[in-house]
């Protein structure tokens, strides 16, 4: 008993004044990129793609690098949303891991981008460009989201499970109090993995015009992955390497300013 009141004891000092705070502050931070960025995104056409050296102003780039974020974001986004319950499905009962760990390990086995050109069809029909490359890029996240998680789940020792039946926490209770703070640091590391993922499917899932019948480059979604792979085809270098640099630097910003204070922030809710 002793030991069961001293993890409750943890958990009321460690988990649940600290993570109120600090997922409130995520959570907060995430809706503000949103809102922020839906603007921009609406005023970026789909057939704005115009690679001229000419015509990339700085503001020009500025407009594709908020077009390419904020698709990553909605997209990532999505992926948290369905991964949490994914993950405790899966790990709800021996049974259900037994048949839903090797299918969904099957189903993230197959290259996304082999249902990609289906994919753009069908979001194509309803004119909704953007939809397209959100939808696969969802999708390329998901599943490193929802396989660190899983792992996550499984490493919540049992004297933390025995505390949560003892103390009568269940539910959202417990999910909030327990189960997420012990899974966040996999939460963290699957979502730096997502955002990797992400950024690499990213020059593919703008560029639309290959995945559309008789398509052309006034098709794609204005963002660096388009600008990047059309600047390389008609060899405007200067675009190209304009568009590099700039996702360098933003890849390299959010990785100072979010993935690294996230991974520090993650070791304060690690068991020893």
């Amino acid at each position: 008993m002793n030991v069961v009141r001293h993890y409750h004891h943890s958990f009321h000092y460690s988990y649940e004044t600290s993570l109120k705070k600090h997922f409130f502050v995520i959570g907060l931070a995430a809706l503000g990129i949103i809102v922020l960025l839906l603007p921009a995104l609406h005023f970026i056409a789909p057939t704005r793609i115009l690679i001229s050296p000419n015509d990339l102003s700085s503001a020009r780039l500025i407009e594709a690098c908020f077009a390419t974020v904020y698709r990553l974001t909605i997209a990532y986004i999505f992926a948290i949303v369905l991964a949490i319950p994914l993950a405790l499905v899966i790990t709800k009962s021996p049974k259900f891991e037994r048949i839903l760990l090797p299918t969904f390990d099957i189903i993230q086995s197959i290259p996304v981008l082999a249902f990609f050109p289906v994919i753009v069809l069908v979001f194509v029909k309803v004119n909704f460009f953007d939809g397209a490359a959100i939808f696969v890029l969802f999708m390329a996240m998901l599943w490193n989201i929802v396989f660190s998680m899983v792992g996550g789940l499984k490493t919540i020792p049992q004297d933390i499970e025995a505390a949560a039946f003892v103390f009568k926490s269940k539910g959202l209770r417990k999910l909030a109090k327990i189960t997420l703070p012990a899974v966040f640091p996999y939460l963290v590391t699957g979502s730096l993995l997502a955002w990797a993922q992400g950024w690499n499917i990213l020059i593919v899932a703008e560029v639309l015009h290959n995945y559309i019948p008789n398509g052309n480059s006034s098709q794609d979604l204005y963002g660096l992955g388009s600008l990047l792979v059309n600047a390389s085809y008609q060899g405007k270098n200067l675009v190209f390497i304009s568009s590099l640099v700039a996702m360098i630097i933003i890849i390299g910003l959010m990785n100072f300013f979010i993935w690294q204070k996230l991974l520090h922030l993650a070791e304060r809710y690690k068991f020893d």
